[in-house]
Protein backbone atom coordinates (compact mmCIF):
# COMPACT_ATOMS: atom_id res chain seq x y z
CA UNK A 1 0.00 0.00 0.00
CA UNK A 2 1.59 3.35 -1.63
CA UNK A 3 -0.76 5.46 -0.64
CA UNK A 4 -2.81 6.08 2.93
CA UNK A 5 -6.99 6.43 3.32
CA UNK A 6 -9.51 8.47 5.28
CA UNK A 7 -9.87 11.89 6.05
CA UNK A 8 -8.86 14.35 9.09
CA UNK A 9 -11.53 15.67 11.58
CA UNK A 10 -10.42 18.98 11.71
CA UNK A 11 -7.44 21.10 12.20
CA UNK A 12 -5.67 23.49 14.60
CA UNK A 13 -3.88 27.00 13.61
CA UNK A 14 -4.17 27.96 16.84
CA UNK A 15 -1.78 26.47 19.26
CA UNK A 16 -1.24 22.91 18.48
CA UNK A 17 0.51 20.43 20.55
CA UNK A 18 1.38 16.71 20.83
CA UNK A 19 5.11 17.46 19.62
CA UNK A 20 6.81 16.73 23.00
CA UNK A 21 4.41 13.82 23.94
CA UNK A 22 5.25 12.11 20.85
CA UNK A 23 8.97 12.39 21.60
CA UNK A 24 8.62 10.67 25.13
CA UNK A 25 6.08 8.10 23.49
CA UNK A 26 8.77 7.18 21.09
CA UNK A 27 11.00 6.54 24.07
CA UNK A 28 8.28 4.13 25.66
CA UNK A 29 7.83 2.27 22.40
CA UNK A 30 11.55 1.44 21.96
CA UNK A 31 11.54 0.42 25.31
CA UNK A 32 8.80 -1.83 25.01
CA UNK A 33 10.15 -2.98 22.10
CA UNK A 34 13.38 -3.84 23.40
CA UNK A 35 12.23 -5.67 26.11
CA UNK A 36 9.58 -7.60 24.07
CA UNK A 37 12.31 -8.64 21.07
CA UNK A 38 13.53 -11.82 23.31
CA UNK A 39 10.44 -13.32 23.18
CA UNK A 40 9.43 -12.75 20.39
CA UNK A 41 9.68 -15.63 17.51
CA UNK A 42 10.22 -12.94 14.90
CA UNK A 43 12.96 -10.70 13.53
CA UNK A 44 10.94 -7.44 12.47
CA UNK A 45 13.14 -4.81 12.49
CA UNK A 46 11.10 -1.74 12.88
CA UNK A 47 12.88 1.96 12.94
CA UNK A 48 11.68 4.37 15.76
CA UNK A 49 14.18 7.01 15.16
CA UNK A 50 13.34 9.12 11.57
CA UNK A 51 13.53 12.62 11.50
CA UNK A 52 9.57 12.65 11.94
CA UNK A 53 8.95 10.78 14.69
CA UNK A 54 10.31 13.29 17.13
CA UNK A 55 8.80 16.29 15.74
CA UNK A 56 10.67 18.36 18.78
CA UNK A 57 13.82 19.64 17.08
CA UNK A 58 11.88 20.93 13.53
CA UNK A 59 9.60 22.62 15.85
CA UNK A 60 12.55 24.52 17.94
CA UNK A 61 13.84 25.53 14.21
CA UNK A 62 10.59 26.51 13.37
CA UNK A 63 10.75 29.29 16.21
CA UNK A 64 14.06 29.97 15.32
CA UNK A 65 13.24 30.50 11.80
CA UNK A 66 10.46 32.91 13.15
CA UNK A 67 13.87 34.73 15.30
CA UNK A 68 15.78 35.11 12.70
CA UNK A 69 13.49 36.95 10.23
CA UNK A 70 12.37 39.47 12.94
CA UNK A 71 16.11 40.12 14.63
CA UNK A 72 18.83 38.51 12.24
CA UNK A 73 21.78 36.68 13.97
CA UNK A 74 20.72 38.78 17.61
CA UNK A 75 20.63 35.54 20.24
CA UNK A 76 17.38 34.06 21.28
CA UNK A 77 15.26 34.43 24.17
CA UNK A 78 12.18 32.29 23.65
CA UNK A 79 8.82 32.54 25.83
CA UNK A 80 6.82 30.07 25.85
CA UNK A 81 3.64 31.90 27.19
CA UNK A 82 0.95 29.77 29.37
CA UNK A 83 -2.02 30.16 31.24
CA UNK A 84 -0.77 30.66 34.84
CA UNK A 85 -2.61 27.46 36.50
CA UNK A 86 -0.81 25.07 33.96
CA UNK A 87 2.95 25.91 34.27
CA UNK A 88 3.76 23.52 36.60
CA UNK A 89 1.55 20.15 35.64
CA UNK A 90 1.75 20.39 31.74
CA UNK A 91 5.15 18.51 31.23
CA UNK A 92 5.21 19.10 27.39
CA UNK A 93 5.70 23.03 27.79
CA UNK A 94 8.46 22.31 30.84
CA UNK A 95 10.25 19.92 28.35
CA UNK A 96 10.29 21.84 25.42
CA UNK A 97 11.84 24.96 27.73
CA UNK A 98 14.40 22.59 28.63
CA UNK A 99 15.08 21.44 24.98
CA UNK A 100 15.29 25.24 23.94
CA UNK A 101 17.36 26.41 26.43
CA UNK A 102 19.96 23.44 25.42
CA UNK A 103 20.52 25.08 22.25
CA UNK A 104 23.78 26.97 21.42
CA UNK A 105 23.24 31.10 21.42
CA UNK A 106 19.14 30.61 22.57
CA UNK A 107 17.91 30.82 25.97
CA UNK A 108 14.00 30.06 26.81
CA UNK A 109 11.84 30.43 30.00
CA UNK A 110 8.41 29.16 30.27
CA UNK A 111 5.85 32.29 31.78
CA UNK A 112 2.15 33.31 32.63
CA UNK A 113 1.18 36.61 30.45
CA UNK A 114 1.23 38.78 33.79
CA UNK A 115 4.73 38.29 33.76
CA UNK A 116 5.42 39.90 30.33
CA UNK A 117 6.34 43.78 30.64
CA UNK A 118 6.72 46.19 27.90
CA UNK A 119 9.33 49.19 28.24
CA UNK A 120 11.20 51.63 25.50
CA UNK A 121 9.40 49.51 22.87
CA UNK A 122 10.40 46.07 23.73
CA UNK A 123 9.09 42.72 25.53
CA UNK A 124 11.05 41.45 28.39
CA UNK A 125 10.24 38.88 30.94
CA UNK A 126 12.33 38.97 34.54
CA UNK A 127 14.70 41.43 32.68
CA UNK A 128 14.99 39.82 29.87
CA UNK A 129 14.47 41.02 26.27
CA UNK A 130 11.95 38.47 24.66
CA UNK A 131 12.72 37.86 20.86
CA UNK A 132 9.38 35.56 19.94
CA UNK A 133 6.78 33.70 21.65
CA UNK A 134 4.95 30.61 21.35
CA UNK A 135 1.54 31.41 22.69
CA UNK A 136 0.08 27.86 24.29
CA UNK A 137 -3.39 28.95 24.26
CA UNK A 138 -6.32 30.32 21.52
CA UNK A 139 -7.45 33.38 21.19
CA UNK A 140 -10.90 32.72 22.88
CA UNK A 141 -8.80 32.22 26.23
CA UNK A 142 -7.01 35.41 26.02
CA UNK A 143 -10.41 37.23 25.75
CA UNK A 144 -11.39 35.02 28.95
CA UNK A 145 -8.28 36.06 30.68
CA UNK A 146 -8.26 39.27 30.20
CA UNK A 147 -11.49 39.72 32.01
CA UNK A 148 -9.71 39.41 35.28
CA UNK A 149 -7.13 42.21 34.47
CA UNK A 150 -5.53 43.69 30.75
CA UNK A 151 -2.84 41.99 29.45
CA UNK A 152 -1.44 44.86 27.62
CA UNK A 153 2.47 43.15 27.11
CA UNK A 154 1.20 40.48 25.73
CA UNK A 155 -1.03 42.36 23.57
CA UNK A 156 1.73 44.49 22.46
CA UNK A 157 3.79 40.99 21.18
CA UNK A 158 0.50 40.20 19.09
CA UNK A 159 0.42 43.49 17.57
CA UNK A 160 4.80 43.56 17.39
CA UNK A 161 4.48 40.41 15.26
CA UNK A 162 6.42 38.21 17.99
CA UNK A 163 3.91 35.94 18.54
CA UNK A 164 4.03 32.24 16.85
CA UNK A 165 1.43 31.37 15.67
CA UNK A 166 -0.02 34.63 14.54
CA UNK A 167 -2.83 35.47 15.91
CA UNK A 168 -4.13 36.22 12.66
CA UNK A 169 -4.17 32.25 11.57
CA UNK A 170 -6.97 31.15 14.00
CA UNK A 171 -9.58 32.00 12.45
CA UNK A 172 -9.00 29.69 9.55
CA UNK A 173 -8.83 26.88 11.49
CA UNK A 174 -12.18 26.83 13.01
CA UNK A 175 -14.35 23.52 12.15
CA UNK A 176 -17.12 25.67 10.36
CA UNK A 177 -14.23 26.36 7.46
CA UNK A 178 -14.65 22.50 6.59
CA UNK A 179 -18.70 23.68 4.63
CA UNK A 180 -16.58 26.01 2.52
CA UNK A 181 -13.94 23.09 1.83
CA UNK A 182 -16.39 20.64 0.67
CA UNK A 183 -18.86 23.19 -0.49
CA UNK A 184 -18.50 26.52 -2.48
CA UNK A 185 -14.56 26.70 -2.78
CA UNK A 186 -13.84 22.58 -3.33
CA UNK A 187 -13.03 23.86 -7.06
CA UNK A 188 -10.32 26.84 -5.80
CA UNK A 189 -8.55 24.38 -2.89
CA UNK A 190 -6.06 21.64 -3.44
CA UNK A 191 -7.48 17.77 -4.43
CA UNK A 192 -5.63 16.30 -1.77
CA UNK A 193 -6.95 19.09 1.14
CA UNK A 194 -10.53 18.47 -0.56
CA UNK A 195 -10.70 14.45 -1.07
CA UNK A 196 -9.43 14.24 3.07
CA UNK A 197 -12.16 16.71 4.63
CA UNK A 198 -15.36 14.81 5.89
CA UNK A 199 -18.85 16.59 4.56
CA UNK A 200 -19.74 18.65 6.96
CA UNK A 201 -22.06 21.65 7.33
CA UNK A 202 -23.14 24.45 9.78
CA UNK A 203 -25.76 22.93 12.04
CA UNK A 204 -29.27 25.77 12.33
CA UNK A 205 -32.53 25.59 10.80
CA UNK A 206 -31.52 25.83 7.16
CA UNK A 207 -31.66 23.96 3.77
CA UNK A 208 -28.08 22.26 2.22
CA UNK A 209 -26.56 20.08 0.02
CA UNK A 210 -26.07 16.71 1.51
CA UNK A 211 -23.11 14.08 0.92
CA UNK A 212 -23.86 13.11 -2.28
CA UNK A 213 -24.62 16.49 -3.37
CA UNK A 214 -28.32 16.31 -2.85
CA UNK A 215 -30.82 18.93 -1.60
CA UNK A 216 -31.84 18.64 1.61
CA UNK A 217 -34.19 20.77 2.95
CA UNK A 218 -34.23 21.05 6.25
CA UNK A 219 -30.95 20.40 7.64
CA UNK A 220 -32.24 19.44 11.16
CA UNK A 221 -34.84 17.07 10.31
CA UNK A 222 -32.23 15.49 8.21
CA UNK A 223 -29.85 15.41 10.70
CA UNK A 224 -32.10 13.57 13.09
CA UNK A 225 -33.14 10.93 10.63
CA UNK A 226 -29.63 10.43 9.75
CA UNK A 227 -28.53 10.44 13.11
CA UNK A 228 -26.68 7.14 12.98
CA UNK A 229 -23.89 8.02 10.99
CA UNK A 230 -23.62 11.80 11.74
CA UNK A 231 -21.75 13.67 14.68
CA UNK A 232 -22.12 16.92 15.98
CA UNK A 233 -19.19 19.31 17.17
CA UNK A 234 -18.67 22.85 18.70
CA UNK A 235 -16.77 25.04 16.23
CA UNK A 236 -14.82 25.92 19.36
CA UNK A 237 -14.43 22.67 21.22
CA UNK A 238 -11.52 21.55 22.61
CA UNK A 239 -10.45 17.87 24.25
CA UNK A 240 -13.47 15.86 22.77
CA UNK A 241 -15.88 18.38 24.93
CA UNK A 242 -19.41 18.89 23.62
CA UNK A 243 -19.12 16.42 20.95
CA UNK A 244 -22.15 14.01 20.36
CA UNK A 245 -21.56 11.26 18.42
CA UNK A 246 -25.14 9.71 16.67
CA UNK A 247 -24.42 5.72 16.76
CA UNK A 248 -23.36 5.95 20.61
CA UNK A 249 -25.99 8.64 21.69
CA UNK A 250 -28.99 7.68 24.10
CA UNK A 251 -31.27 10.29 23.45
CA UNK A 252 -30.61 11.57 19.77
CA UNK A 253 -33.77 14.26 20.49
CA UNK A 254 -31.87 16.00 23.33
CA UNK A 255 -28.68 15.96 22.11
CA UNK A 256 -29.46 18.15 18.63
CA UNK A 257 -31.76 20.34 20.67
CA UNK A 258 -28.64 20.55 23.13
CA UNK A 259 -26.49 21.61 20.22
CA UNK A 260 -28.84 23.92 18.55
CA UNK A 261 -29.43 25.48 21.66
CA UNK A 262 -25.54 26.21 22.25
CA UNK A 263 -24.98 27.36 18.90
CA UNK A 264 -22.15 27.18 16.67
CA UNK A 265 -22.37 23.47 16.18
CA UNK A 266 -21.36 21.53 13.04
CA UNK A 267 -22.97 18.54 11.97
CA UNK A 268 -20.21 15.83 9.78
CA UNK A 269 -20.32 12.88 8.31
CA UNK A 270 -18.70 10.23 10.48
CA UNK A 271 -15.76 8.60 8.67
CA UNK A 272 -15.88 5.32 8.88
CA UNK A 273 -15.19 2.94 12.16
CA UNK A 274 -12.98 0.66 10.62
CA UNK A 275 -11.08 2.68 8.81
CA UNK A 276 -9.16 4.34 11.50
CA UNK A 277 -9.09 1.22 14.12
CA UNK A 278 -6.43 -1.08 14.61
CA UNK A 279 -6.32 -4.33 16.33
CA UNK A 280 -3.61 -4.39 18.53
CA UNK A 281 -2.32 -7.07 21.81
CA UNK A 282 -3.69 -6.54 25.09
CA UNK A 283 -3.23 -7.51 28.40
CA UNK A 284 -6.66 -8.19 30.11
CA UNK A 285 -5.75 -8.07 34.08
CA UNK A 286 -8.97 -9.77 35.16
CA UNK A 287 -8.30 -12.71 32.89
CA UNK A 288 -5.09 -13.19 33.02
CA UNK A 289 -4.35 -13.15 29.11
CA UNK A 290 -3.11 -11.43 26.62
CA UNK A 291 -5.23 -11.05 22.89
CA UNK A 292 -6.24 -8.27 20.59
CA UNK A 293 -8.13 -5.21 21.52
CA UNK A 294 -9.57 -2.83 18.38
CA UNK A 295 -8.77 0.25 18.88
CA UNK A 296 -9.56 3.56 17.24
CA UNK A 297 -6.65 5.61 16.55
CA UNK A 298 -5.65 9.29 15.83
CA UNK A 299 -2.86 10.48 13.50
CA UNK A 300 -1.89 14.24 14.13
CA UNK A 301 0.04 15.77 11.43
CA UNK A 302 2.40 18.43 12.19
CA UNK A 303 3.02 21.05 9.70
CA UNK A 304 5.40 23.96 9.35
CA UNK A 305 6.46 26.14 6.51
CA UNK A 306 9.25 23.64 6.46
CA UNK A 307 6.45 21.01 5.39
CA UNK A 308 5.49 17.88 7.57
CA UNK A 309 7.74 18.00 10.55
CA UNK A 310 6.23 15.30 12.55
CA UNK A 311 3.35 13.02 14.21
CA UNK A 312 1.32 12.36 17.37
CA UNK A 313 -0.18 8.97 17.24
CA UNK A 314 -3.24 8.03 19.54
CA UNK A 315 -5.62 5.59 19.97
CA UNK A 316 -8.69 4.76 21.99
CA UNK A 317 -12.10 5.03 22.06
CA UNK A 318 -14.35 8.02 20.45
CA UNK A 319 -12.77 10.06 20.64
CA UNK A 320 -9.01 8.84 21.33
CA UNK A 321 -8.33 11.97 23.83
CA UNK A 322 -6.46 10.89 26.81
CA UNK A 323 -8.57 13.07 29.23
CA UNK A 324 -11.59 10.08 27.73
CA UNK A 325 -9.61 7.72 28.47
CA UNK A 326 -7.53 7.26 25.23
CA UNK A 327 -3.65 6.33 25.15
CA UNK A 328 -0.21 7.25 23.25
CA UNK A 329 1.25 5.20 21.03
CA UNK A 330 4.71 5.01 18.97
CA UNK A 331 5.16 5.03 15.43
CA UNK A 332 7.78 2.61 13.29
CA UNK A 333 8.46 3.30 9.93
CA UNK A 334 8.51 0.20 7.19
CA UNK A 335 11.24 0.69 4.13
CA UNK A 336 9.82 1.17 0.60
CA UNK A 337 5.99 -0.10 0.17
CA UNK A 338 6.39 -2.66 3.00
CA UNK A 339 2.79 -4.04 3.30
CA UNK A 340 2.21 -2.58 7.02
CA UNK A 341 -0.87 -4.64 7.23
CA UNK A 342 0.85 -8.10 6.92
CA UNK A 343 3.45 -7.05 9.49
CA UNK A 344 1.20 -5.81 11.77
CA UNK A 345 -0.26 -8.90 11.63
CA UNK A 346 2.73 -11.06 12.38
CA UNK A 347 4.23 -8.79 15.50
CA UNK A 348 0.30 -9.29 16.85
CA UNK A 349 0.35 -12.77 16.49
CA UNK A 350 4.13 -13.12 18.23
CA UNK A 351 3.48 -10.67 21.06
CA UNK A 352 0.53 -12.81 21.72
CA UNK A 353 2.11 -15.76 22.06
CA UNK A 354 4.25 -14.55 25.01
CA UNK A 355 3.24 -15.46 28.47
CA UNK A 356 1.27 -13.46 30.47
CA UNK A 357 3.48 -12.95 32.94
CA UNK A 358 6.22 -11.75 30.86
CA UNK A 359 4.22 -9.07 29.49
CA UNK A 360 3.27 -7.79 32.79
CA UNK A 361 6.94 -7.48 33.67
CA UNK A 362 7.06 -5.58 30.59
CA UNK A 363 3.97 -3.57 31.23
CA UNK A 364 4.97 -2.34 34.75
CA UNK A 365 8.98 -0.85 33.12
CA UNK A 366 7.30 0.32 30.74
CA UNK A 367 4.98 2.29 33.33
CA UNK A 368 7.74 2.97 35.62
CA UNK A 369 9.64 4.53 32.59
CA UNK A 370 6.25 6.53 31.86
CA UNK A 371 5.76 8.25 35.43
CA UNK A 372 9.77 8.99 35.39
CA UNK A 373 8.99 10.96 32.51
CA UNK A 374 6.07 13.07 33.16
CA UNK A 375 4.12 11.25 30.79
CA UNK A 376 0.94 10.74 33.66
CA UNK A 377 -2.57 11.54 33.62
CA UNK A 378 -4.25 11.76 36.93
CA UNK A 379 -2.92 9.54 39.25
CA UNK A 380 -1.38 7.23 36.96
CA UNK A 381 0.54 6.66 33.33
CA UNK A 382 -1.08 7.67 30.17
CA UNK A 383 -1.01 4.14 28.80
CA UNK A 384 0.60 3.36 25.75
CA UNK A 385 -0.06 0.39 22.78
CA UNK A 386 1.99 -2.76 22.30
CA UNK A 387 2.31 -2.27 18.91
CA UNK A 388 3.84 0.51 17.08
CA UNK A 389 1.41 2.43 14.25
CA UNK A 390 3.74 0.84 11.20
CA UNK A 391 4.12 3.72 8.22
CA UNK A 392 6.08 2.93 5.31
CA UNK A 393 8.62 5.22 3.37
CA UNK A 394 6.07 5.60 0.01
CA UNK A 395 2.99 6.74 2.59
CA UNK A 396 5.46 9.34 3.96
CA UNK A 397 5.87 10.54 0.92
CA UNK A 398 2.58 10.94 0.47
CA UNK A 399 2.01 12.51 3.52
CA UNK A 400 4.02 14.94 2.55
CA UNK A 401 2.64 16.19 -0.41
CA UNK A 402 -0.47 16.16 1.59
CA UNK A 403 0.69 17.86 4.55
CA UNK A 404 2.57 20.60 1.98
CA UNK A 405 -1.16 21.14 -0.03
CA UNK A 406 -2.98 21.82 2.90
CA UNK A 407 -0.28 24.68 4.62
CA UNK A 408 -0.98 25.89 1.39
CA UNK A 409 -4.72 26.25 1.70
CA UNK A 410 -4.53 27.22 4.92
CA UNK A 411 -2.82 30.43 3.83
CA UNK A 412 -5.09 30.80 1.00
CA UNK A 413 -8.44 30.14 3.71
CA UNK A 414 -6.59 33.04 5.86
CA UNK A 415 -5.96 35.50 2.84
CA UNK A 416 -9.95 34.84 2.54
CA UNK A 417 -10.75 35.28 6.13
CA UNK A 418 -8.99 38.75 5.66
CA UNK A 419 -10.84 40.06 2.69
CA UNK A 420 -14.14 38.95 4.27
CA UNK A 421 -14.97 36.11 2.08
CA UNK A 422 -15.35 33.34 5.10
CA UNK A 423 -17.43 35.47 6.76
CA UNK A 424 -20.19 32.95 6.22
CA UNK A 425 -18.48 30.13 8.13
CA UNK A 426 -16.39 31.73 10.79
CA UNK A 427 -18.25 33.03 13.37
CA UNK A 428 -16.03 34.58 16.59
CA UNK A 429 -16.77 37.14 18.89
CA UNK A 430 -15.23 40.76 18.07
CA UNK A 431 -13.15 40.69 20.67
CA UNK A 432 -11.61 37.57 18.98
CA UNK A 433 -11.43 39.00 15.42
CA UNK A 434 -9.91 41.83 16.84
CA UNK A 435 -6.54 40.17 18.31
CA UNK A 436 -6.75 38.00 15.14
CA UNK A 437 -6.81 41.20 12.71
CA UNK A 438 -3.77 42.64 14.52
CA UNK A 439 -1.51 40.07 13.48
CA UNK A 440 -2.35 39.05 10.13
CA UNK A 441 -1.04 35.36 8.43
CA UNK A 442 0.59 35.07 4.96
CA UNK A 443 2.84 31.92 5.60
CA UNK A 444 5.73 32.88 7.50
CA UNK A 445 6.97 30.36 10.43
CA UNK A 446 4.54 28.82 12.33
CA UNK A 447 2.78 25.17 13.47
CA UNK A 448 -0.51 23.92 12.29
CA UNK A 449 -1.88 20.23 13.35
CA UNK A 450 -4.41 18.25 11.52
CA UNK A 451 -5.22 15.59 12.89
CA UNK A 452 -6.39 12.43 10.78
CA UNK A 453 -8.50 9.66 10.93
CA UNK A 454 -6.35 7.68 8.54
CA UNK A 455 -5.37 3.98 7.65
CA UNK A 456 -1.74 2.78 6.20
CA UNK A 457 -3.02 -0.76 5.61
CA UNK A 458 -3.43 -2.06 9.04
CA UNK A 459 -7.43 -1.83 9.70
CA UNK A 460 -9.79 -4.72 9.80
CA UNK A 461 -11.39 -5.94 6.54
CA UNK A 462 -14.84 -5.88 8.57
CA UNK A 463 -16.70 -3.26 9.25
Amino acid sequence: MEDFLGYHSEWNLGSPGGWEYQRITQELGKLAWHLLRPHLDSDIRLDFDHEYLNPVPAFAATLLRAHKQRHGNKAAHIVLVAEPDTLDTVVENRNFVQYLDSIDDVTAALAAPQELDYHQGSLYHRGIQVTVIFMDFNNDVLVKMEKDEPLAALRQAIKDDLVVNPRGMEPAGGKGIFEAVTGSLSKQLRETTVQRTPWTRQLYERDATGPEGEVIKDLVTWTRENWDRLVLKPVQGYSGEGIFIGFKSEDPDADLEEALTAGNYIVQELVPLHLWAEDSPWLFSEEQRVGLQRWQTDFRCLITDAGLIGFLGRFGGIPTNVGAGGGTQALALLSGTTPGGEVAAQINTAICRVQYSILEEIRQEVNEAAVAMGHTYLLGPIKTAWRPRLINEAQMQQLQVYCENLWADAVQLTEWWRAGRLDDFVHITAEEEAIARTAPWTGQPALMASDGLFSFGCHPDDE
